[in-house]
């Protein structure tokens, strides 16, 4: 590969690279940052500073940066066979391997697996097949997905539907139809007077009231993330989730939970819904089953749902050209041996989580911080005008990117939404590294309400 010097480099991307989620103009004028390597909890630009990496690339980088393992497995799968699809009839031993495993990783019987290259397009996966199972029973006027205001699945046609932010909606003629949402579980913005665990019970019953408005028959399924990471880190009270499958169970509608962001290891547990105590029809999967070292997405169906498909629905008219692709799916193997043979989820859970968690619930006391939120090795600050009220920002967005600035210029990536300032580290954080972590972090905060 030809050796361009970082000017140059910026050149060719502002005039050739659009880049997902940026004002582009904006960007070709100040400049890209250019990210050369990457080492644990660290990476470094292509001026020579380190950055410690408290958001693990965009959720994903569980096991950290820079493991040989994986880039060996998949040199050896490529020399092999480097590409064959799952169509015709055909498939891989890493494909079959890596559907075995996810069974067994997965709680409940959630055993039997669909591949993407993608959260995204698994959950447009989900749409299709969700239907398909309703439409072969001869129900198929059961079609309505229920999402939540805010919730983020993809950015696909189908995944930015289902999810619920109106800055995307307003792009490209979205929702599709028959896709509603109802109010998220956000005790700090709506709880109002409410003991946060009552507050879940009445988020969760909106899910009910839109059953109801809509016709439980006419009520395919209910997609949410166990936490809801994109919009700011809304953890939901314990009661929150129970509740939304009693309602699901109730007037007979599947239950999505989508584990991108949560999944393999990010709450504490080696699944969302095992931290929040529910059961899953369908999960969704991506980001932390490589630890982003190779795209792949995946759907696990329970039982109950893979048997109509398999049975009645005929062929599966729906794939992707690299669905179960051999070399992702060999890194996928490899990413999750190394999780469990040097135990890295059982070592958040007993240790560095609850470090993580006590250092920063520490920065709740910031003049600040309004609140301090976390569970497992995600979280979020909710920067406020006042501490003695939960009110927002009158310009929300302008204080967070402050922030998330100065923090970078002091060693440390984090990421902001709207004033929440959001962290999700690399599993494999030290408790040294979380101390950096917190004092960098006070530091932007002080930095930030200086300039206030």
């Amino acid at each position: 590969m030809t050796h361009l010097d970082t000017r140059t480099l910026q050149q060719l991307d502002a005039a050739h690279h659009l880049h997902p989620f940026n004002d582009n103009a904006a960007l070709a004028k100040r400049g890209t940052r250019l990210l050369t390597r990457g080492e644990g909890c660290y990476v470094w630009d292509a001026e020579g500073n380190q950055l410690l990496d408290a958001f693990a690339g965009l959720w994903c980088v569980n096991i950290g940066y820079g493991r040989p393992e994986l880039g060996a497995v998949a040199a050896k799968q490529m020399t092999e066979l480097a590409y064959y699809n799952s169509f015709f009839q055909c498939t891989t031993a890493p494909t079959v391997q890596l559907a075995a495993k996810l069974a067994e990783l997965t709680p409940y019987d959630l055993n039997h697996a669909f591949f993407s290259n993608s959260g995204s397009e698994a959950n447009d996966t989900i749409l299709r097949m969700v239907r398909h199972f309703w439409a072969v029973q001869d129900r198929p006027q059961k079609n309505i997905f229920i999402g939540r205001h805010n919730g983020y699945h993809g950015s696909t046609v189908a995944g930015a539907s289902l999810g619920g932010m109106k800055g995307m909606h307003a792009q490209g003629g979205l929702p599709i139809p028959d896709i509603h949402h109802i109010d998220p579980p956000f005790w700090f913005a709506d709880g109002g007077d409410l003991d946060p665990e009552e507050y879940g019970l009445v988020a969760a019953r909106r899910l009910e009231q839109k059953i109801l408005e809509l016709g439980p028959e006419r009520v395919a399924a209910f997609i949410g993330e166990p936490i809801m990471g994109a919009i700011g880190v809304y953890i939901p009270p314990m009661s929150y989730w129970p509740e939304i499958e009693r309602i699901c169970r109730q007037y007979d509608v599947l239950l999505v939970a989508d584990e991108v962001i949560c999944g393999f290891g990010r709450t504490g547990e080696w699944f969302g819904c095992q931290t929040f105590g529910f059961r899953p029809d369908i999960m969704t999967l991506a980001k932390g089953i490589t630890s982003g070292y190779i795209p792949l997405g995946a759907v696990m169906f329970n039982d109950r749902v893979a048997k109509v498909l398999a049975t009645q629905g005929g062929e599966l008219a729906h794939g992707y050209t690299y669905s179960g692709h051999p070399v992702c799916c060999a890194v996928a193997l490899e990413n999750l041996r190394i999780l469990q043979e040097e135990k890295i989820v059982d070592t958040c859970k007993a240790d560095t989580a609850g470090y993580l968690r006590q250092r920063w619930l520490e920065l709740g006391a910031h003049p600040l911080v309004g609140e301090a939120r976390i569970t497992g090795m995600v979280g979020a600050l909710e920067l406020v005008p006042d501490k003695s009220e939960r009110k927002f920002f009158t310009e929300r967005g302008k204080v967070g990117v402050r922030c998330r600035d100065l923090a970078l210029k002091n060693g440390l990536i984090l990421r902001a939404t709207y004033d929440s300032m959001l962290l999700s580290p690399p599993l494999v954080i030290s408790r040294a590294q979380v101390d950096e972590l917190v004092e960098k972090t006070w530091r932007a905060l002080d930095e930030t309400a200086g300039e206030l």
